[in-house]
């Protein structure tokens, strides 16, 4: 069953590149409502375990090291067909491959450092919220 929520991270290369107020009106202006945000660093601790599903592949470590090596921003976003929507709008994870207009085609700079996460599907988007939010911390 669809759920209105999903999840996202806006990662520490967009962070230090100055993006987070225009990923965030991207969001915002194709009608996704921010329930949740938080500035945050993950240690490598917390990137592991986020991150765990991947943990046989080749680039789990370069991952985890990325992930955590500054700030990103964490947000539940609310809308109809939440993960979907999102999914289209953050565009492929290779930059090259991306649709005009998405955020990894406007700010990801390379398939490692693509400015964005966002959830693969409803129960991940619960997990991954819960993950990074307290229930007292989601709206």
């Amino acid at each position: 069953m669809a759920t209105n929520r999903t999840f996202t991270m806006i990662k520490p290369d967009a962070v230090k590149n100055g993006h987070i107020g225009s990923i965030l009106a991207m969001i915002t202006n194709a009608g996704f409502k921010i329930t949740s945000l938080k500035l945050t660093q993950l240690t490598v601790s917390d990137a592991e375990k986020f991150y765990a599903i991947h943990s046989e592949r080749p680039f789990f470590g370069e991952l985890v090291a990325f992930m955590s090596s500054g700030p990103i921003v964490a947000a539940i976003l609310e809308k109809e067909n939440a993960v979907a929507d999102f999914r289209t709008l953050i565009g492929a994870t290779n930059p090259a491959d991306a649709a005009e207009g998405t955020i990894r085609k406007l700010y990801a700079t390379s398939m490692g450092e693509n400015a964005v996460h966002g959830s693969d599907s409803d129960e991940n988007a619960a997990i991954e919220g819960a993950f990074h939010f307290a229930g007292r911390e989601q709206f």
